[in-house]
């Protein structure tokens, strides 16, 4: 079932007075998309996107002044369906009172804003995109190293939170341990943030639950991050030839994302702080144009091709 937030939440959220159709306001948005019904007023009906919520400004009030009574009354019925979430009026304009007894037959609310109409569409989407948005959760640990948003993921046990810990002490920022709630804000942009009720807390096995906020400081934490890369612990597999040039790229997919992924071998003697921190570090210059594999490979490939090197 997809989400939805009701148009009580909606005027909750922005402090909306709610003139009529306050039997409707638990009718849902659906959609992050706004409307501002200028063809329909004008009588093109063909294509009406009835399922978003119709904002009508100064503009669309003032062509509505100017139709004749009844024109102007069989049109807003039009405009109320029983797929219409709500109406909003921006700039504190006076409501015709045919869209009040329209709504209210319908049990479609009435919203009001003070707020200018391209001030409050820009608020409102941005709002609705991020209640709206797919979200996912998986298990893991997200840290925030060197700005570069790191996602460690593995069997449990195989040591996530304690390389969490020991990056915290090396100076990054911790995001969520064990849950990642994370969110598709846009197309290909995921963002990751923990559980409120797991928020700043990190679990060591042998030690227990503690809370890296008070004892490292506010700077060792963040409430959310892009997610960037993806690490992923596994134990050592003797048999498994693992990369150890770099040139293979494996990604992984997150929803409808495709994120870089690192796999890395676990044994002891490895420090994988050290290994995790010098991965981000190593994406953040790949992104930056130097393929450190890459360059190698091409400087091999050019001194194979130049017998003179090798004299």
């Amino acid at each position: 079932m997809g989400k939805s937030v009701t148009v009580k939440e909606l005027a909750a959220q922005f402090d909306l007075e709610i003139p009529g159709g306050k039997a409707g306001l638990d009718r849902e948005l659906i959609t992050s998309d706004l409307y501002r019904p200028g063809l329909e007023l004008a009588g093109f009906f063909t294509y009406y996107p009835a399922e978003r919520l119709q904002m009508l400004g100064r503009t669309e009030l003032t062509f509505i002044r100017g139709l004749s009574e009844a024109v102007r009354r069989q049109r807003l019925q039009f405009l109320c369906t029983d797929r219409t979430p709500c109406f909003c009026i921006t700039r504190g304009e006076e409501i015709p009172p045919e869209l009040v007894a329209a709504a209210e037959a319908k049990k479609i609310p009435v919203l009001r804003t003070s707020i200018s109409t391209t001030r409050f569409g820009s608020k409102v989407t941005s709002y609705l995109e991020k209640r709206l948005a797919p979200t996912t959760t998986m298990h893991g640990v997200l840290v925030d190293i060197y700005g570069v948003g790191v996602l460690i993921t593995g069997s449990s046990g195989i040591g996530k939170s304690e390389t969490a810990l020991e990056l915290v002490k090396r100076g990054h920022r911790l995001v969520a341990d064990d849950a990642v709630e994370i969110r598709q804000a846009e197309e290909n942009d995921l963002v990751g943030h923990a559980p409120e009720l797991i928020r700043y807390l990190l679990e060591i096995r042998g030690l227990g639950i503690i809370n890296v906020m008070t004892l490292f400081g506010a700077g060792a934490v963040r409430d959310y991050k892009k997610i960037s890369m993806v690490i992923r612990l596994e134990a050592w597999q003797e048999n498994r030839q693992y990369d150890r040039l770099g040139l293979d790229e494996d990604r992984m997919r997150i929803m409808d994302t495709e994120i870089p992924l690192l796999t890395v071998p676990v044994r002891p003697g490895r420090n994988l702080a050290v290994i995790v921190e010098v991965a981000a570090m190593n994406f953040r210059l790949k992104r930056m144009g130097y393929h450190a594999a890459r360059h190698f490979a091409e400087t091999l490939n050019q001194s194979l091709d130049d017998p003179e090197d090798f004299d």
